[in-house]
């Protein structure tokens, strides 16, 4: 304790910076780990909707073919029936479409826990500097 009591304000200045660096680093750290994992998520939902895309495709023109035939069997004209049925298949596409790029915006992919870690270090590093 003697030592500590005996250090000067540059000595401890110093300390303080030094730490202050250390923490910044670490800080760097925690944020390339957290890029890194959102980058990895971000990367493996494309690849989930890519291949759910590519085997829905047939499954859905299908649908969409009996749906339409189903409508002329019901007295509705060819040009009818197709045009309903691919009005109401584009709205649906389009609200998929808006959902999931909402879901890949920038705050989805905000690096939270690096944010608030960095909000806490700068409080202690100003609770140091007093």
């Amino acid at each position: 304790m003697a030592y500590q009591a005996s250090r000067s304000i540059p000595d401890l200045v110093g300390d303080a910076v030094s730490q202050l660096a250390k923490l910044i680093g670490n800080e760097f750290e925690l944020a390339r780990a957290e890029f890194s994992e959102k980058i990895g998520q971000a990367g493996r939902a494309g690849a989930m909707i890519g291949a759910g895309a590519v085997i829905f495709i047939p499954a859905l023109v299908l649908l969409l073919m009996s749906a339409a035939a189903g409508l002329m069997h019901a007295g509705l004209s060819d040009p009818i029936a197709y045009l309903l049925v691919g009005g109401i298949s584009a709205l649906v596409s389009a609200g998929l479409v808006w959902i999931g790029l909402s879901r890949l915006s920038g705050d989805a992919l905000k690096p939270t826990v690096t944010i608030e870690q960095v909000q806490r270090d700068k409080a202690a590093a100003k609770e140091m500097m007093r």
